[in-house]
Order: structure tokens, then sequence, then C-alpha cells
């Protein structure tokens, strides 16, 4: 009786709060009393103050908008067995958030409103915050669209990350060169919307060896990883809202922390660096994203990095299971599905076999049908550098109890693989986890302990079926698939390009927003001109806009009537930068000997970060700029023809760009590119592409058509056939264009002052073991260049031509990617929630 009395009181208490909780309304009064309340209480401000303390104001206010929505979410996930699954990422590059949250609260007008009222700019105070810096390029922005269509459509998901206080770098151009300098983002350990979770701080170990002994009270063998170096896990968790559906997923960060704050001893001795050593080797394993792994000390830090994730995560998981249903993991992988976005959370196979065996006591066999049926891998890339090895000296001294147990794994795998195959000796050193150089092959451990492998475009998933992991898929043929990347309508298209927002709203209905294939519609309206106007308009403005930015950014002005013509994507040889700075000197060259007739107008965009150790990248980024310089100087060129590269390229950039873009550079050599993602942003946004056929390249083709997509290059199997006699000095001897631009590349006509410094890329480019084909595939981008002016001189052509890349673009949204996720891998059950 007593009981049941507590218990109506709790009810009664929670029906109290409830009541007072949903006083705080959605309106513009509400939301503007909220801000000011903030800004004057907490922060000590006035309405004059900076952007800055408003942004704080304003996200604090959202925040608690999002704060009952995310307890009712966690409830709902926790409250019985229900099957959930687990992101984990080294990335989630999610950019601003103040914006993304308005939209999917739905309060965006009422607080543009509110701010109207108070005499502020909400434009303003969101351009006031900072960008993110959880991530690099592509992998961490499809990381961020997925956790966004999740919490849209329901799905219990929970992401898990690491939260770097520095983002990869801030980049800087000077006289030309990448300068890096750090991308303190986090600031003085302040993020609005992150909320510490102390409660669930895990305990990482690393270093110390591993002992085995016969349990006395079992007889049982147990083991023990002892004298090892401890660090404190401590979660961060982030809200990722659903789009006004009450829902809110949760993104959880690992922050390092040393156990002990220092050593008082060392201190009381004088020894002050030494006193906080350990606190400071604890805390450097999140200091920084990707750190550069061109030395030893820096492998080893990426190392520790993917190690703290993963451990971190499923101790989370495994203990939160324990809480609620204790030692019994009979279902564990009936209610758990983990997704490795990529290979650098490859460690949460031997991780988890390690925490159910040494932890928890399970046997081998036990242990690893529950691996094996909970892990998922997704693959990102062909490039077999990017697939990590590390070496067993290095696993050695950070690892060793997990090295043992990758040990089992592969000679258990290594039975199987004799089993499909006997005597195949070199099938089995192909396929090892552990390679012939004392290597481990951290891709073919995702693939052994994983149910599912999938690719993200088509082709990217068919060359790795035919490929890189050929054997393997001839062993399981049934785990590979494919899941076509996607990226958000809700950031893409209706957080960052307002105008078409509102135009597609009123032709077509809002439903579009949370399904994307609602844009066909907008096809019916393809020869209907008032939108065709409009449309134009809208195009303009966001011209507008990217000019207004690159004139900031760079100094370079541009005018809106010309084509802008962009690539914004990490500097790297395969995505071939390089081939698009060859066809700026061949039209710079053009406009030099006069051939100028029938010219379309053309501004052209690069942008992008360089890895720190990639010298070859920060060349190409030198050469951009060089050109640029020379271009943009010269009186001959005028506005014929402009070139800016964007430093520090950032999703609160693209947010700018991708509206304001023409043209789209997809130029990869064919087979590199796993599927892009920068592509399908372009496309939603009313661009038109010029590309290879590579990656979601041909899926982008496939849905517009022949007419609406501009393709040139050689495609995979003709540049895996022209390998074998590649000859570029031949294309140079044949071409009078190319003679031309590698007249003025080798004349040092762009760096005067620097001669020589551009030797190494000529060399590169002309070499017959050039991977990239660069010079194989100009005639056949110069051509495709042509007809893209003589169409942009076409304004209808254009026009029909970008409406009808956003209207077939539908199938690019990561709603319908994490619904494919869902209905093949995870099976989850979407929550509603009132």
């Amino acid at each position: 009786m007593a009981k049941k009395k507590q218990t109506e009181a709790e009810t009664d208490h929670e029906k109290h709060i409830f009541e007072l909780l949903k006083q705080m309304g959605m309106s513009e009064k509400d939301i503007e009393a909220d801000f000011v309340h903030y800004l004057y209480n907490m922060l000590g401000r006035d309405i004059e103050s900076d952007a800055y303390y408003q942004f704080k104001a304003m996200s604090y206010t959202v925040r608690d908008r999002l704060m009952m929505r995310w307890k009712d979410t966690w409830k709902a996930y926790n409250g019985g067995k229900n099957k959930k699954a687990y992101y984990l990422s080294m990335e989630f590059l999610i950019g601003r958030s103040l914006s993304n949250n308005l939209l999917n609260l739905g309060i965006e007008t009422e607080a543009e409103k509110a701010m109207y009222q108070l005499g502020g700019s909400l434009e303003m105070i969101e351009e006031a915050e900072k960008d993110a810096g959880l991530g690099n390029g592509g992998l961490g922005r499809l990381a961020a669209c997925f956790m966004d269509s999740c919490a849209t459509l329901g799905l219990p998901v929970l992401g898990y990350g690491l939260r770097y206080e520095y983002g990869m770098f801030k980049q800087l151009i000077k006289n030309g060169y990448q300068v890096e300098e750090p991308d303190h983002w986090l600031g003085f350990g302040y993020y609005p919307w992150e909320i510490q979770r102390s409660e669930y701080t895990r305990v990482i170990k690393f270093g110390g060896y591993s002992r085995q002994f016969t349990d006395p009270h079992t007889g049982e063998l147990t083991i023990h990883w002892e004298d090892a170096e401890e660090v404190f896990a401590v979660p961060f968790d982030v809200p990722i809202p659903g789009y006004k559906n009450g829902v809110v997923n949760t993104l959880r960060l690992w922050s390092a922390e040393a156990t002990e704050g220092f050593n008082l001893s060392e201190f009381n001795q004088g020894s002050y660096f030494e006193a906080v050593a350990d606190k400071s080797d604890a805390e450097n394993i999140t200091m920084v994203l990707y750190p550069n792994d061109s030395s030893e000390n820096g492998k080893e830090l990426r190392l520790r990095q993917q190690y703290f994730l993963v451990s971190a995560s499923l101790q989370d998981v495994v203990c939160q299971w324990v809480d609620k249903f204790g030692d019994d993991f009979t279902d564990f992988a009936e209610y758990n599905v983990f997704q490795l976005n990529d290979t650098h959370p490859s460690l949460a196979v031997a991780e988890l076999m390690r925490i159910l065996i040494d932890d928890r006591k399970l046997h081998w066999d036990e242990a690893w049908a529950i691996v094996s049926s909970s892990m998922a891998y997704t693959n990102h890339t062909l490039l077999p550098e990017a697939l990590e090895r590390w070496s067993v000296s290095l696993f050695e001294k950070l690892l060793p109890r997990v090295l043992e147990i990758i040990y089992e794994i592969n000679a258990r795998f290594m039975k199987q693989v004799a089993m499909k195959w006997p005597g195949d000796l070199p099938r089995q050193r192909r396929m090892s986890i552990i390679d012939e150089h004392n290597h481990v092959c951290m891709a073919y451990l995702a693939i052994v302990g994983s149910f599912s492998i999938n690719g993200v475009a088509a082709l990217h998933s068919q060359l790795l079926k035919e490929g890189l992991f050929n054997d393997f898929y001839q062993l399981w043929p049934e785990r590979f698939n494919n899941k076509t990347n996607g990226v958000t309508q809700r950031r893409w298209m209706a957080s960052c390009n307002p105008g078409l927002k509102t135009l597609l709203d009123e032709k077509i209905g809002e439903k579009w927003v949370t399904e994307l294939t609602q844009l066909s519609k907008i096809e019916d309206f393809v020869n209907d001109k008032p939108f065709r106007q409009t449309w134009m308009a809208v195009k303009r403005e966001n011209k507008q806009r990217l000019a207004d930015l690159v004139e900031k950014e760079t100094g370079v002005k541009f005018d809106v009537t010309a084509l802008f013509d962009v690539q914004v994507k990490r500097i790297h040889e395969y995505k071939r930068q390089l081939l698009n700075v060859l066809h700026v000197i061949h039209l710079y060259s053009r406009i030099k000997r006069g051939d100028t007739d029938n010219w379309t107008n053309r501004c052209v965009i690069i942008g992008g970060k360089a890895a720190p150790g990639y010298a070859m990248a920060k060349k190409i980024i030198k050469l951009v700029n060089s050109v640029a310089d020379i271009v943009n100087s010269d009186p001959d060129v005028g506005d014929k023809l402009k070139l800016a590269f964007i430093p520090n390229y950032r999703v609160s950039a693209m947010e700018i760009i991708a509206p304001g873009t023409d043209l789209s550079e997809q130029i990869s050599t064919a087979g590199k590119e796993a599927s892009g993602t920068g592509n399908m942003k372009f496309m939603m946004n009313g661009a038109v592409t010029i590309g290879t056929l590579d990656g979601a390249n041909v899926e982008i083709l496939d849905a517009v058509g022949q007419e609406n997509f501009f393709l040139f290059g050689l495609k995979t199997p003709e540049v895996a056939e022209l390998r074998q006699h590649y000859y570029p000095q031949g294309y140079i001897d044949t071409d009078s264009d190319l003679q031309a631009v590698f007249g003025l590349l080798e004349a040092g006509h762009f760096n005067q002052l620097e001669p020589g410094i551009f030797d190494d890329i000529i060399q590169s480019v002309k070499s017959p073991n050039d991977p990239w084909m660069t010079l194989a595939d100009f005639r056949s981008y110069v051509e495709a260049q042509e007809e893209v002016a003589l169409a942009f001189q076409n304004h209808s052509r254009w026009n029909t031509m970008s409406i009808i890349n956003s209207a077939r673009s539908g199938i690019f949204s990561t709603d319908r990617t994490m619904r494919e996720y869902n209905d093949d891998i995870w099976k989850l059950k979407p929550v509603k929630m009132p």
C-alpha cells in the first residue's frame, strides 16, 4: 500500500513538473522573454552586447525547448527492451546548430520576429556561432546528415564520437601557401548545446600486459589486463532534433580526462611540469581531430583515439544493458546493432569480444556469436592507403590484450578460409588480418566481424566486390550490399536556401522537407514562366551572397551574371583539382592569344584543406593561388575569367556556396571516389554537374539524363586498361592546347619570383606512373567545358537544366538512405512521440 502511494505521489510530482514545463511556449513573445532573461540575468549583458553573447542567450532559449522532448525521447527508447542502433564515427561534422534546431523545432519565424521586436537580427546571431570542429570532410558531414535523418524518422539511433577540443585546423592562405592554425572551436570549454553526463564516465586502458590464471572458485581460465595506464572517458551529450516530430536523438561525445588531476608529490618537490604530465597525456587523446600521422607519435595518438572511442562506447552500451537485464546476453544481438562508419572504429570487433570474455565471462563462441551478429561495417573508400594498417609492435605497446584477441580471431578465420579453399596459401595470405609485413589490417577485421558490409554508391559497392574485397565477397556474398549516400534536405535546402524553400512551399507544399521525392512535382512547372522567373531570381540572389563571401574572404570581385564554376572538397590528387587548374590556365591562354569569340564569362571557385603531411596537395593549393594572382590581375582578362581559392572551407561556407553555384565540379579519376555528397548538395540546389562516371555521379546521371549532365573522361575499366601503357607525353605532343598550358607552366609564368616551385607537380602529371591519369582526361574535359559555356549562354536551357536537376534529386536524401539501412541492416522499430 505504501509503495502504491509513493508511485501515485511520484506521478503527481511528474504532472506538476510537466505543467510547469508546458508554460515554456513556442510563440514569438515566449522566445523574446526567455532570450532577454538569459541575456540579462544569466550572462549579465544587454541588448546592445556583442553578437556572440546574443547567440549564447538564443542557444539557451532554444535548448530549453529541446530538453523536455529530449528526455521524453530517451525514455521512449529505453523504457523497455527496444532495439537500438549505435553509429560509431570518428567524425561528426555538424557545423552550426542554431539555425538547424530552429528549423526542426518549427520556430525559425517566431525567433526571427522576436529578434526584430528587440531591434536585433537573427541572421547576425546565427553568424556568431562557430562551426563545431568535430570532423574533416564528407565522412563527418555524412554522419551528421545521418543523425538528422534518424531523428526525423524516429529511429532509435545513438551517435558515438569524440569531443575534440581543436578541429582539424584553421586554414589560412599566406603568399598562396596553406598555413595551419589551431581551430580552437570549443573556446574555453564551452559549447551551449551539450550536457555533461559524468555519471556515465568510463575507464579506458592502454599499455600494461595481460596475465592468465585459473579462477580458484570456478576453475576457469581468466585473463586480466594489468599494470595499464587508465584514462577517463567523460560523455557530453548533444541533442539532435527531428523535423517537427517531437523526437530528439542523442550524439554522445567522449572527452578524455586523467584519472588524477596532478601528482601532488611531484608538485611539492617543485617538479611542476612533471606533476601535470599524466593529465596532459590523457587529455591529448581528444585534444585535436586527426593528428598528423606521418610520425610515429602521430600514429600512436591516432590509434589511441580509435580505441578510446570504441572502448568507451561499447562499455557504455554493455553497462546500460547490464543495469537493465543483468548478465544475460542471450538476446543482446537481437536488440543492439553497431554501425562502423568506415574503417576507423574497426577495433569495436575485438573490443566487444574483450568486454564479453574478460569482463562478462562469456565463452569465446558465445561472445563471437554476439559480436558477429551485431556489427555492421560501412566502407567509404577505394584507396588502399585509407584502409588503415597498424604495426603489431604498436599494438603490443598500446593494446596488448586486444592484440591477443585479434590473433585468436585471425587464427579461427584462417581455418575457415582453409576449409573453403584447401591449400590456397596465396589466398590465405591475402585475406589474413595480420599481413606479411606484420601489420593489422583494420578493414579485414571489420569485415570478418560484421554481418553486413556495404559500400556507399552503386559503382563503389560493385568495385568493392570485384576488386578490393573480392576474396571476402567470394566467401560471404550474402554480407555485401549497397547503401547510396545522401544528404539532409533540411540543412542543405530548407535552411541554407530560404528563397528556394519559399518558392517550393508555395508551389508544391511543405511535404518535401521530409519526403524529398516530392520535388519531382516541380517538373510540372518547368515551362511555367512565373515559376522560371522566380527560380532565376532566387539563384541570382544566392549568387550575390556567394560573390559577397568570395570578396570578403579573398578580395576577388565576381560578376553575378557570369558562370559560377565551383569545386570545393578535400584537396587530394584523385579529386583532381589539378585538372580544374589546367583548364583555367587553358582559358587564360585562349584569352591571351585573342581566342574569345562567343566567350562565356566564368568565375571559378576552388576550396578545401590539404592534410598537414600531404606535400603534393599543399603544392596544388599554391598553384591555384599563383594562377589566381596572375589571372585576376591581368587587364587583358578582365571579367572574362576569375579564379578564387576560398580559405578554410567549412560547413557554414558550403551553406552559402551550394545555393549560389551554377556548375558543380565532380571530376575525380573514375573508380576512385566512393560516393561524394557535395555533388548531391549542389544538385538539390539546382547546380548542373560536370563529372566523370565515378561514385554517385553514376546515379546522378541516371536520374537527370545525359542532356542535363556534362559527362567526360575515361570509365573505370578504361582507366585500368590504360594504366598498363599510359604515356602522358603523347597527349601533350598531339594537343596544341595542352602544349600551350605546359608552355606557361614550364616557363614559370605563374611563379616568376619563385622559380621551380611547381616542378614536382609538372613531373608528377607527366609521369607514366601518375595513378590519376590527369592528362588522359584533359581533352575530354575541355570539350565538356565548351559544351557548358554554350549551354550557359542559352539562359532558358540552363534554367531548365537547373530545375530538372533539383526536381530529380529526391533519391539523394539521407532519409531514403536511413530507411534502407534500417530495412536491410538495423531492423529498428520507429518511435512516434506525442
